[in-house]
Formats: C-alpha cells, structure tokens, sequence
C-alpha cells in the first residue's frame, strides 16, 4: 500500500505506474481516492470543530451551575447533546470514508524501481546473468519422476489414494535427500548471519491482507474452515507478520531471518497440477529468508539475497540464471523481483526455483511495521528471498546430477547429511 500523500500529491505518478504494469482497470481508482480522501478530510475537519464547540459549551455548564443559572445550564447542555448526535453521525462518515479509502488504496500497486523492465507478463520478463555452464550430457536424462521411481523414492500412486492429486510420498534416500537439501539450506543461511526460525503454518486474515493482495490470496491459500486461519503459502507470511504494529529499535535493525515450513496452496490457474511430476504441487518445503531494514538499505539487500541463493545451488553443481520481473508479472506490493531459475539438462532449458523480492514499505503500512527516528516514526522496508522449496528445488539437483547408468551423484555439501552417502543407485525390482 502506497502513501495516500503520493496520490494527493502526484495522482499522475500512480496513473502512470498502473499503466506500466498494464492494470488500466485500476486508473478509476486514483480519482475515487483523491475525491473520497477529500470529503474525509472535510469530516474530518468538521469532527474537530464539533469537539471543540462541545469542549467550549461543557465548560460553560459547571459555571453556570455554581453560579445558579440552571436554565443557561440546562438550553446549553441541550446543545452539547445536539452537537453529540451530529458527532455521533459525522464519526460513521469518517469510518464509512476510511473503508472505501482503504479498500482501494490496497487495489493500488505499489511504485515500481525505475529499473525494472516494461512489459505485459513473464514471457517478457529479461535475463541479466547465467551462473554455472549449463550442459546438456550425450546420454538422455529421462524424466525426473522417472529417475527417482527408478530410486524407489517416489509414490504418487498412493498419495492419490489417499489425498488426491497434488500430493506424493518421497521414499528412502530420495526422502533422505529431500530433508538433507532443506538442512544444508537452514545452515547455509545460519552461516550467513541469519536467524533460524520455524513459524507458525497458519495466519490470521489481518496478517494475509497485509502481506499480500487479494488476487494473490484468493489464488494461493487455503482457508481454515469455521476459523480465522489460513494455511501459510510460504513461511515469509508469518515471519513478515511476526513483526505487526510493532516499533523496531533502530539498534536492532536490520532483522535477517531464515525460516523452515510446509507450504500448502491451491495452485489454481493455467499453470494447473502435474499429474506424474513434483514442479507443481499443493504441498511442499522450503526454506526462506526475510529482511526488514532501512529504506535506504533495502536495495542493497535485495542485491545481496538473491545472489545467496544463486551460490546456493552453484554448490551443487546446478547452473542457474537471474531473470528480471517485468512490470506486468510484479506483484502489486513489490517494487522490484527477480526469479532464479535452474537448468533442466532434460529440458534443455531454465525453469523456476526461487523469487527475490523488495517490497519497500508496502508490506510495513499495511501492518505497522516501523521504527522510531529523530523526526517520528516512520515505516521499515521488508524483502524476502527462497533459498530453496523442495521436491522443486531437489529436481534440479537430481537432474544436474544425474549419471548415464540411473544412479545419481549427491553433491559433496550433502553427504555429510546423508550419513556420508556418495552416490544413490536405482533400486532393482
């Protein structure tokens, strides 16, 4: 959510970014804010000047009292009643215009860097950097689902028995390797001065409204029925949300925190559920960073995480890429993101495994995120990063690692999380 005084003060700038990102159904609401936050300001102004006619009118009455002109005392205390009732009425102008404010305001995307390339969806989204050469082996790799039923590591058969489709059990030592990529993750982000945390896995409604949009929500989250409880998406949302309406000592700042959780979503869309594979699922892992620092600070952070989870997978011998987000796949609240996308040897090409993003103070106005200054308080600037979500994550691992006789070479900074485990062997039937 953007501050109200930048559409007061430059509508044509919000306009302009609508149009960048190519959302003109939202230009109407520029004009809907600028006209509702005027007559709320009217009321507001009205309300001030009736409480300061009751606060006048009040102190008259014990005076009048002690001095024994009650029926003065009685014909005022009259109009203070007067003056409550059309109080009373001007307050419930003040919160009818507050709600439709807001309820646009959040409708309204945030302003992007100028940086960040235009174009209508992620086709146009623009590679900046490889990492790693990416090779394409003269033996055929088979596909992933493939290789780890060969491992005796994949039931999706069962899962659809017993949870529908969307769902697996990962078995043996490809469940091993699963868990062992997601420990690496927590200590490779532990070693670069993060804070380990396990969140909660379901949020209330004030939290998810805060930390990202409505069309995102409605999307992604499964909720809770009978209760004021959504499954969390990615940990992100209750470690960003862990911080609401509180004031953040500038000593403390800036937060850095790594966290571990089940992520649960809907997957609704074009891309929709594979039936056979593990790249889109309802359920998985993943290991996520989160930062909330200064604003002048936040783009330097931004730089700095994204890169983390390119040495991430580098250390496994997977060659990945940075790809800028266009303005029309950024989300609503962030300013700037890029995807980190691993090469698929049997693809031939890059596919998703992790987001960075900067948010600025969206995410913060909407849940009070802020940090006392000189001048006030003022609100903080908040980023997240996936280091890793598996089994995503892990195919890229499998496949870069993947030999010409089925078996697969675990990558060195796992062994020592596989009880020193070098190589995993298809299972023989």
């Amino acid at each position: 959510m953007i501050d109200i005084k930048l559409i007061r003060e430059n509508p044509d700038l919000v306009k302009e970014n609508i149009k960048k990102k190519f959302q003109d159904h939202k230009l109407s609401l520029v004009d809907e804010v600028i006209e509702l936050d005027k007559k709320n300001r009217e009321a507001t102004l009205k309300g001030d000047n009736l409480r300061s006619s009751r606060n006048s009118l009040s102190s008259q009455i014990g005076v009048l009292m002690k001095n024994g002109d009650k029926e003065q005392a009685e014909q005022i205390k009259k109009q203070v009643q007067e003056i409550n009732q059309e109080l009373e009425e001007n307050e419930k102008l003040e919160e009818k215009y507050s709600e439709e404010i807001k309820s646009r305001m959040l409708k309204i995307p945030n302003i992007m860097d100028p940086s960040v390339p235009i174009g209508k969806d992620d086709s146009e989204n623009v590679e900046v950097e490889r990492f790693g050469e990416p090779v394409v082996p003269s033996y055929e790799v088979p596909y992933h689902a493939d290789i780890i039923t060969a491992l005796g590591g994949l039931d999706k058969e069962s899962a659809g028995r017993t949870s529908g489709v969307g769902f697996y059990y990962l078995l043996g030592n490809v469940a091993r390797l699963h868990e062992a990529v997601l420990a690496y993750a927590r200590d490779y982000m532990i070693n670069n001065g993060f804070t380990y945390a396990i969140p909660p896995f379901m949020i209330r409604s004030d939290v998810v409204t805060g930390v990202m949009s409505f069309e995102e929500m409605d999307a992604m989250m499964y909720k809770i029925e009978g209760e004021d409880l959504f499954l969390i998406g990615t940990s992100e949302h209750s470690m960003i949300g862990k911080y609401k309406d509180q004031i953040i000592k500038k000593d403390s700042l800036p937060v850095k925190m790594t966290s571990y959780s089940p992520c649960f979503r809907k997957e609704i869309g074009s891309h929709g559920l594979e039936e056979r594979g593990l790249y889109r699922l309802h359920q998985f892992e993943k290991q996520e960073m989160i930062v909330i620092c200064e604003p002048e600070d936040s783009m330097d952070f931004y730089n700095k995480m994204w890169k983390l989870t390119v040495d991430f997978f580098r250390s496994m011998n997977v060659p990945v890429r940075q790809l800028e987000c266009c303005s029309g796949d950024l989300a609503d609240l962030k300013v700037k993101s890029c995807d980190v996308e691993a090469w698929s040897p049997r693809q031939q090409k890059y596919y998703e495994v992790g987001s960075c993003s900067n948010l600025s103070d969206a995410q913060a106005r909407r849940l009070g995120i802020r940090a006392k200054g000189e001048k006030g308080n003022y609100y903080l600037h908040t980023l997240n990063n996936t280091v890793i979500a598996s089994p995503r994550g892990l195919i890229a691992v499998i496949e870069n690692n993947y030999n010409e006789d089925g078996s697969v070479t675990i990558p060195e900074v796992l062994r020592p999380y596989m009880g020193g485990l070098e190589k995993m062997e298809p299972v023989k039937n």
